[in-house]
């Protein structure tokens, strides 16, 4: 066998191999949309779309980290959007009286924080399901919010945060850039230290973590913890792109955060994953979006597609022995 046959035999095997396609389903799919929606579009790859893009991933890619570090416990965090909401509010009536605006900041992450803890208290130390304590602090959330702001957007005046919204180099918005490093940081948390081994280790067998002197109590009042306070961060950066805070929740970004988590190949029944994957998720939906969008294609059908992309990336879980 020659060298080149023996690395094509090497790219057959691997690609028939069908847990390749579970780790590598986002950025396999992400590389097709872009083919595909360039074929039919020729400004989906002009500097301004790009950036585009990325502006509207940040969010998500924030949310998706949080979430990401949720299901890797085998759990799951269907409060995010509302907390998000939450902290948004916070944060608006937080400069509205005059805290300023790193205070301002501080309120919101505190207060998306604050939630998440006592997710994570409910379902660890309550021995409640994760469904319905996140269920529940969807709802409260939400309703807080809107009590708080009286249903009525507060609007925010602030240059930092115009600057934050605006801002980029080349065709990388700020928000990006800030949500990458949140990235990389989770990805070293989640592999190169001692929490996150307990994070897989929970994820994969509660038993077996607690013989082992793990306490898997702990980590997963941390994981709702960390995707609380993520959640908190992205507020500020939503109400840096909207100019406003919003009192009624957006449930697309509680679906895409779970569809991304699932897209980017992190188990639903914990213990396996990464965080490079569900964030190559975030980025597919997000050009799904946008390509449909150019194309023309109603807004209607878009929840479709993503349904349809998802329901094809779980189908390949099924192959993740």
């Amino acid at each position: 066998m020659t060298a080149t046959e023996s690395v094509g035999e090497r790219v057959r095997v691997t690609l028939t191999r069908p847990t390749f396609w579970v780790e590598w389903a986002s950025v396999v799919g992400l590389v097709l949309l872009v083919v595909l929606f360039t074929a039919l579009d020729s400004t989906f790859l002009s500097a301004g779309n790009i950036r585009g893009m990325l502006l509207a991933s940040a969010i998500l890619t924030i949310l998706v980290v949080g979430q990401a570090f949720v299901i890797l416990t085998a759990g799951i965090d269907l409060s995010v959007a509302s907390v998000m909401t939450f902290a948004a509010v916070m944060f608006g009536l937080a400069m509205t009286h005059g805290y300023g605006i790193l205070l301002s900041c501080l309120v919101a992450f505190c207060a998306g924080a604050a939630v998440g803890l006592l997710n994570g208290v409910l379902v660890a130390k309550g021995r409640i399901t994760d469904f319905i304590v996140t269920l529940g602090a969807l709802s409260a959330a939400s309703g807080t919010a809107l009590i708080l702001s009286d249903g009525k957007p507060i609007t925010v005046i602030s240059a930092p945060l115009f600057e934050l919204s605006a801002g980029s180099v080349g065709v990388v918005p700020y928000t990006f850039m800030i949500a990458l490093l949140i990235a990389v940081l989770a990805h070293v948390v989640l592999f190169k230290t001692k929490f996150g081994t307990h994070v897989l280790a929970t994820g994969g067998s509660v038993e077996a973590a607690q013989a082992t002197g793990i306490r898997t109590t702990r980590i997963k009042i941390a994981v709702y913890a960390i995707s609380g306070s993520l959640a908190g961060i992205a507020a500020i950066l939503l109400v840096a792109r909207v100019g406003s805070a919003e009192p009624a929740a957006n449930m697309t970004f509680l679906l895409n955060s779970v569809a991304a988590v699932v897209l980017g190949g992190v188990s639903l029944f914990g213990g396996k994953g990464s965080i490079k994957g569900p964030i190559f998720g975030a980025l597919l939906l997000t050009a799904l979006s946008n390509g449909l969008t150019l194309l023309g294609v109603s807004q209607f059908y878009q929840p479709l597609a993503v349904g349809v992309v998802v329901v094809g990336a779980a189908f390949l879980t099924r192959f993740d022995k």
